[in-house]
């Protein structure tokens, strides 16, 4: 990596800052492998007003590995998705007030996204922050007695039970439309082929697989809880040209809430998954 380009954490256990990246050193096969060790080390980096246009985000994204084409999506970058709470520039902005809650990308699917590529094109006057917490570092702190508990344990995540912490009263309609991506049961501790471990939690997590509701939903709170405590959370107040990348396997996220009229809005590429959670 140049001289110029330095990595500087700035959390207890989650968090780094790039700096002195210019768009030239991004698009340098060398950077690329060097910061994809970083994420590997730091779980979230955050690159301050690098000010990336699509085409540079895309061909960023593709050395860091392969991105994620959005089906039926038009124009010159398919890869890239707004997120923004405004209809007008994404038909799915209501669905997008479920991340205002802890989750991790892709958790009822087989295998997760590797990871995620977030630029700040405009950001919100009030809220609008996003807020990451390192799941390996919650797992490896966890009593050895609760290690040992939580290594057996297996979870249901459904789209139905984050979107349900936003509507906690749905329609018949709403229900049958979430119930119609299927759900997914994986161990609460994702065993990593590189030996690490990490915890699988969110606002997918559904119920705890063999615990009764009420035994399921406090100890699905309670090790949240735990897993989102301030040493473990890194918070990134967004400024225009913001890039921020996590690794998605061992990191949870969420968006603080943000006015739904705000201007906030993110350009997004994701990093195609690569390996199961087991």
């Amino acid at each position: 990596m140049p001289s110029t380009v330095e990595i500087e954490p700035i959390g207890d256990t989650v968090g780094a800052e790039v700096v002195g990246a210019s768009v030239d050193d991004l698009l340098d096969p060398a950077v690329a492998t060097r910061l994809l060790d970083a994420l590997e080390r730091f779980g979230v980096l955050s690159f301050r007003g690098v000010g990336l246009d699509d085409a540079t985000q895309v061909a960023f994204t593709r050395l860091l590995g392969e991105p994620v084409v959005l089906p039926g999506a038009a124009g010159d970058h398919p890869e890239i998705f707004k997120v923004t709470l405004d209809p007008q520039k994404n038909r799915a902005a209501e669905y997008l007030k479920s991340t205002f809650f802890w989750h991790i990308d892709g958790a009822t699917d087989d295998v997760p996204t590797r990871g995620t590529l977030l630029t700040a094109r405009d950001v919100a006057d009030e809220g609008g922050d996003t807020e990451f917490a390192g799941t390996y570092a919650a797992y490896d702190a966890l009593p050895e007695g609760e290690r040992a508990v939580a290594d057996e344990l297996r979870v249901r995540h459904t789209f139905e039970a984050a979107q349900r912490l936003m509507y906690p009263n749905p329609s018949e309609e709403e229900l049958a439309h979430w119930r119609m991506r299927p759900g997914k049961e994986h161990p609460l501790v994702w065993r990593h082929a590189d030996g690490r471990r990490s915890l699988v939690l969110g606002a997918t997590a559904e119920c705890v697989v063999g615990m009764d509701a009420a035994e399921s939903d406090a100890y699905l709170a309670r090790t949240l809880e735990w897993a989102t405590q301030p040493q473990f959370v890194y918070r990134h107040h967004w400024e225009v040209g913001d890039l921020v990348i996590w690794d998605n396997r061992g990191t949870m996220h969420r968006a603080l809430p943000y006015a739904p009229t705000s201007d906030r809005i993110m350009h997004r590429t994701t990093l195609v998954g690569d390996e199961a959670i087991s």
